[in-house]
């Protein structure tokens, strides 16, 4: 089991960064890659067999994959929370030699051409699933994965971390160890794991961050490229787990991967200065390599029609060194992406000066601007549409101020939208259906311009009737104002005096 890191003592805190990280991590990584592949190989063998057996084939695959996900997740993690691997070391020791066994018995299985397909099948389900009653083939992976989980937690010193669970788990596995003659590990060292210093950290966010949720809302409409990028880190890089420690109040923010998570890149948010940074992963081979960067010494362009670069200055060259290359599969992803990186840079207190020009997506064309007030603010709002896929969208910035033109938050214009979708409530006010915005700013609050018994409706209040009008024109299926609407309406006092954002 060459990836298991074997030891004779538990290192204490000071030896993780030299001795622990690159093992542990690249042993994870390693894991994950087996982990797919076994994947790949159990759905050529579902593919091959009757369609009964595919539902207990289908569950396993979900979880394996799942598994990979989750210890390159937990790799990755690891990296920015480098100061609490002693405290999951002696887990991870617990779980990944259980682990690599089980994932080198399916492709033995999977491999022995003594048998037909059916009969490898139904070999490896049955004798693998009576190695510990009551512990199934599919149940011994949702077993890991619930393992990987709570490691997770304790990584991140989440207050979510439920060490009963954990224990519950380790001896289900310890158990599962003894079965199949894998040696016990060395005993965990409870006196890592501080709860009230988990409470301590978690109680300095007791709300989330605006970027946490970016990427978790479902896209109304995926407009992908016909022509893709490559995406590619230029660092400079370390080896995983040679990076410097980072401070231990650190939040995850956002993670995306690409080719296949050949690269991955993660937001992460120091909490004592607010300044946030990127961690760009990228795997030559197999070999992982890590590059860490503040935001502020980052700058952002549409290189191509699906490719965003990242550059540096660099001080010994005195000149812009490309940092990374990002291709994206939809615009939609493109433009969240860019919008969540430009909004951290112009708010970050450590950014000195940012271009003009990093504030328009290169290939978008401007077709409408003007001033709105939005949720008690003077917003611009402007309607862009991408040159390569045709794509429609709303786009809020500040109107003035320190902050003039920082991203407050973008909405995609449903394609081929009814006639519905556009109401002309009064001369400045316009209701649209179907929108949904993505916010980048703690104090907005979308909600408050939603109209209709429903809150199905969302309002652009414009600061004057012409601009409206215009609007409404750039959208020509869209019926206007009835009567009635209009003086229901009409008392109301669309001259608000607001603050920037």
């Amino acid at each position: 089991m060459d990836p298991i890191v074997r030891r004779t003592r538990t290192p204490n805190a000071g030896m993780a960064t030299q001795q622990l990280s690159p093992q542990l991590l690249n042993g994870c990584f390693h894991e994950a890659d087996r982990a797919d592949i076994v994947g790949f190989n159990l759905q050529g063998l579902r593919n091959a067999l009757p369609d009964s057996f595919h539902p207990h084939l289908n569950g396993i695959i979900e979880e394996i994959y799942n598994t990979s996900r989750l210890l390159r997740d937990l790799a990755e993690q690891a990296q920015i929370h480098i100061s609490q691997l002693p405290a999951v070391f002696d887990y991870l020791n617990v779980v990944l030699p259980c682990l690599c066994k089980t994932l080198r018995d399916i492709m033995a299985f999977y491999e022995d051409k003594s048998m037909n397909k059916e009969h490898r099948w139904r070999t490896m389900y049955h004798k693998m699933g009576n190695e510990l009653p009551g512990t199934t083939l599919p149940a011994r992976f949702i077993m890991y994965n619930q393992f990987l989980r709570l490691l997770q937690d304790l990584l991140t010193r989440s207050p979510n971390f439920d060490l009963n669970a954990m224990e519950s788990l380790r001896i289900r596995i310890l158990q599962l160890r003894e079965a199949r003659k894998i040696p016990p590990p060395n005993p965990i060292r409870t006196d890592l794991i501080r709860r009230d210093e988990a409470l301590e950290f978690w109680s300095q966010e007791t709300n989330s961050h605006w970027a946490e949720a970016i990427f978790t809302q479902p896209l109304p409409s995926r407009r992908e490229f016909k022509s893709q990028g490559r995406s590619d880190a230029y660092g400079p890089l370390q080896k995983l787990g040679h990076l410097p420690p980072l401070s231990r109040d650190v939040k995850i923010l956002v993670k995306r991967s690409f080719d296949s998570d050949r690269i991955s890149v993660i937001f992460f948010l120091q909490l004592r200065n607010q300044a946030p940074s990127l961690l760009i992963r990228s795997k030559v081979y197999s070999q992982n390599w890590v590059s860490v960067l503040g935001v502020h010494e980052l700058s952002i362009k549409r290189e191509s029609d699906s490719v965003l670069h990242l550059s540096r200055w660099s001080r010994s060259e005195q000149r812009v060194r490309p940092w990374a290359n990002l291709s994206f599969l939809t615009w939609e992803e493109m433009v969240l992406f860019y919008c969540t990186f430009l909004c951290l840079r112009v708010r970050s207190q450590l950014t000195i000066n940012i271009n003009p020009q990093e504030f328009h997506l290169r290939k978008e064309r401007r077709l409408f601007q003007a001033q709105i007030h939005d949720d008690g603010y003077q917003h611009v709002l402007m309607v862009f549409e991408d040159a390569i896929t045709g794509g429609c969208r709303l786009h809020a910035a500040v109107w003035e101020g320190k902050l003039r033109a920082c991203p407050v938050w973008t909405a995609f214009i449903p394609p081929n939208v009814s006639s519905s979708w556009l109401v002309r409530k009064t001369k400045r006010r316009i209701w649209l259906r179907e929108i949904q915005p993505y916010v980048f700013c703690e104090q907005y609050r979308p909600t408050h311009q939603r109209k209709g018994r429903s809150g199905s409706f969302f309002e652009l209040s414009f600061a004057h009737s012409e601009a409206a009008s215009r609007f409404q024109e750039l959208f020509a299926s869209s019926p206007g104002a009835s009567a009635a609407s209009a003086a229901q309406d009409s008392a109301e006092n669309d001259e608000v005096s607001t603050p920037t954002s």
